[in-house]
């Protein structure tokens, strides 16, 4: 089991601030029904929505998002030294029980909160594998929130609001609209998030 770096009393207060934290519903006047949805099954065959741009890899190689339209996708800001990094593991949970059906998790490690992703790329593979088996994307360390933000996270924030910390979850349909925002304290397994999940795969 992990060993999760300390968090001072700051971070330990600005956590159970997230905790509460409560999910954002984002309205798209252009939403089509759940079965037309599913209809969609090549990511050229969707507009491009936020799921625009190439990033980078833990492994170095770039990833072009447009391979994600078409998928519903869930967007989140990671840290390995979070007190929410155990997440991990439903994130994972989440991904292999649903990729069948076009769910896609995408992982952003980012250093914004507290300091709490110090790791390198390297590192931060070999943490989420050894611990929680994760197979999902996961892309290298990146700003998230600010004027460092990668447009993406730039998208969303205009879209749904910024991350306020570590583990907001973006849900992003298969149109590439940006449709909930879920904070830290959501489990991936919570009801809200599910349902909303349920609704677009």
């Amino acid at each position: 089991m992990a060993v999760l770096a300390g968090c001072g009393e700051e971070d330990r207060q600005a956590e159970r601030a997230a905790a509460r934290d409560t999910s954002v519903q984002v309205a798209t006047a252009s939403a089509e029904p759940a079965t037309s949805a599913r209809k969609v099954t090549r990511p050229e065959a969707a507009p491009a929505g936020v799921l625009r741009g190439s990033y980078e890899r833990l492994n170095g190689r770039r990833d072009n998002l447009a391979r994600y339209r078409g998928d519903v996708v869930l967007v989140v800001n990671t840290a390995t030294a979070c007190g929410f990094a155990p997440q991990f593991e439903g994130l994972e949970q989440l991904y292999r029980e649903r990729k069948a059906e076009g769910l896609v998790v995408l992982g952003f490690p980012a250093n914004d909160f507290g300091g709490q992703e110090p790791r390198s790329s390297g590192e931060i593979a070999e943490f989420c594998k050894a611990n929680y088996g994760v197979t999902f994307p996961m892309f290298a360390r990146t700003a998230v929130t600010g004027d460092r933000a990668t447009p993406l996270f730039r998208s969303l924030a205009a879209k749904a609001g910024a991350p306020e910390w570590n583990f907001n979850k973006y849900v992003v349909d298969r149109r590439g609209s940006v449709v909930a925002r879920f904070g830290a304290g959501t489990e991936p397994d919570a009801s809200e998030l599910t349902r909303k999940l349920d609704g677009l795969l």
